[in-house]
């Protein structure tokens, strides 16, 4: 008996090792299936960050693209009520080897509202060319950064996503830096440099991962959050988009809160029967379907007995879950760049700069920028300044904060709510030239022209005005340099359509018109010779909708100079500046923000 006894440790020991080895084979990542199979999601037996399945994947990233490498990637994370989930996601990392000291730079970058069914998550639209953020991605990629993005929770085969929940979003942004690092050969260290960017529904993200990074994930190097067009208060923002251009937000919101929070947010016994319908269809729609389909609708059409929002608010176990997802009740630990577009007809700026008193009142070091657009136009518009602040964390460089600033606090410009769905770009830069085919030369127009417009999306209409100060170029005549003085009258406003379709493609095809006029040759005047009628200069463009924020919209072309008539030397004029043939490139750039 006693040999037995002794003898039973030499045989336990083994036996635990073997436990221990088949546990720790059983967690190890695989490789997953290629098609949509991936997307069966497997049970969670491990650590949050844990990374359960990869493949390698293809990206289709658009013209001008970066050469990247690619992965989709299941891991675990964990929801906003404590449990463990599963998220899928991408991971791209550059081709071009990275040149720092250091391990090569990640970005988390969290996407914006997609839509809530499967085909819309971001890892899938990514491997179609259909995602509409991909000039903010590749922005990060052009910098060298290895960049990471979440597709959040709910994208896994027969799920829903639980969309603005947002702890849950924050985590699956933290999770996926660990994860990625598993990927074999992947080329991604664990203890890299790592900051947040995210704007919208990827705001929030952002703002949550920052305030979970200390206690949920203190593994992760996170250097620095970029947080943009924040719905930091649910009340305030859900009263916001009741009835307005934005309310899909509001109805996507209700799905997505509603499957993290069952119990709290009933939809079978809240919702009527026009509701149980619109939902079964708002969960088989991307993010501009239902934009357009739901726009100025009120959530009381949807609900029993029409109840409206604020009594729904007013039930405590709703009230308390809305009031869950708010943000500012923590300090954020590392450098913070808050902006938001002054004019956002989504998500008001009054609760975002309430957001940046609550995290300076907490010392938390937090920069932010205020930008003169709408919500679509600021998520491109910022990325510039977004990725030179970040730039400067991965660099080491000290953090300014704003939290002490005499400058005014921003009042919003939006459009009003319950309307057409109008972005409007108010005297904005505009970058111009006109090609003289038979001088082959070049006219640049004054760095001060702007554009100003009124996009009627809802309507599919443009409406703009072209503002060019009258000027003097630089053109050789007969091989003999002149500084020619130049006035280019607008006539009328630009008009056209302007339609977003529901992959996030924006097509403008108009008209603007414009009287030219040769004001003096070598500065002597000759009397003012105007085209006898006034030039057209066709304004088309088809791409995506981030280019209204990032200095892509160009219009060109090629056009016709009529004659010249009401000087002594028009005859002289036109034989070198009329005729077909003539080019021209307009292109609209976005003003530069101010602090706050």
């Amino acid at each position: 008996m006693i040999r037995t006894f002794l003898r039973q440790p030499a045989l336990t020991l083994p036996l635990a090792a073997l436990t221990l080895a088949v546990s720790a084979a059983y967690a190890a990542p695989t490789q997953g299936p290629s098609g949509i199979a991936f997307y069966n999601a497997a049970t969670p037996n491990g650590a949050h960050g844990d990374l359960i399945s990869y493949r390698t994947t293809t990206v289709n990233l658009g013209t001008g693209a970066p050469a990247v490498k690619a992965w989709n990637v299941q891991y675990q994370s964990t929801d906003s009520v404590g449990a463990a989930n599963v998220v899928t996601g991408t991971v791209l990392v550059p081709t071009a080897a990275w040149t720092g000291t250091a391990p090569r730079p990640i970005v988390s970058y969290a996407v914006g509202t997609h839509g809530l069914a499967q085909p819309c998550a971001p890892s899938l639209q990514l491997a179609g060319g259909t995602d509409y953020e991909t000039a903010n991605i590749n922005a990060a990629l052009k910098a060298g950064y290895a960049v990471l993005i979440t597709d959040y929770a709910g994208y896994t085969t027969g799920s829903t996503p639980t969309y603005l929940a947002g702890a849950s979003q924050g985590n699956a942004v933290l999770d996926i830096v660990k994860a990625a690092s598993q990927i074999p050969s992947v080329g991604i260290s664990a203890t890299a440099k790592t900051a947040v960017w995210g704007y919208s529904q990827g705001g929030q993200s952002a703002a949550w991962a920052a305030q979970r990074h200390a206690g949920y994930a203190p593994g992760v190097n996170l250097v620095g959050v970029a947080a943009g067009g924040v719905p930091a208060n649910f009340l305030s923002v859900a009263k916001y988009l009741d009835g307005s251009a934005g309310a899909s937000f509001l109805f996507g919101g209700v799905i997505g809160l509603a499957e993290q929070y069952p119990t709290a947010i009933p939809l079978d016994t809240l919702a009527n029967a026009t509701g149980q319908a619109a939902i079964a269809k708002g969960k088989s729609q991307c993010v501009f379907e239902s934009l357009f389909e739901l726009m100025n609708h009120k959530l009381s059409e949807f609900t029993v007995n029409n109840q409206t929002l604020d009594q729904l608010t007013a039930i405590p176990a709703i009230n308390a879950t809305l009031k869950a997802q708010d943000l500012g009740a923590d300090k954020v630990a590392v450098p913070l760049y808050q902006y938001h577009g002054k004019a956002d007809e989504f998500i008001p700026i009054d609760q975002a700069v309430a957001l940046k008193k609550q995290y300076c009142a907490k010392f938390s070091n937090v920069y932010f920028d205020v930008f003169p657009s709408e919500h679509i136009v600021t998520q491109f518009q910022a990325a510039p300044t977004v990725l030179t602040w970040l730039g400067d964390r991965f660099n080491g460089k000290s953090a300014t904060s704003s939290c002490i600033t005499l400058s005014a606090e921003p009042k919003s410009t939006a459009n009003p709510g319950g309307g057409n769905f109008v972005v409007t770009l108010d005297k904005w830069p505009l970058i111009a030239n006109v090609g003289l085919k038979t001088l082959g030369q070049t006219v640049n127009l004054p760095t001060t022209s702007t554009f100003s417009a009124n996009t009627d999306i809802t309507a599919q209409r443009l409406t703009g005005q072209l503002s060019i100060p009258e000027f003097k170029s630089s053109v050789k005549i007969i091989g003999i340099g002149s500084a020619i003085g130049l006035r280019i009258t607008p006539v009328g406003d630009a008009t056209g359509t302007a339609v977003l379709d529901t992959k996030g493609q924006l097509h403008v095809h108009g008209m603007a018109k414009a009287d030219i006029t040769v004001t003096s040759v070598s500065g002597i005047n000759f009397g003012e010779c105007k085209t006898v009628t006034p030039v057209e200069f066709p304004i088309n463009f088809d791409g995506p909708v981030s280019s209204l924020g990032n200095g892509s919209l160009t219009f060109t072309g090629t056009t016709t100079f009529p004659q010249l008539k009401g000087c002594s030397i028009s005859a002289i004029l036109s034989s070198v500046m009329s005729g077909a043939g003539q080019t021209y490139s307009f292109t609209v750039t976005p003003p530069a923000p101010t602090k706050y």
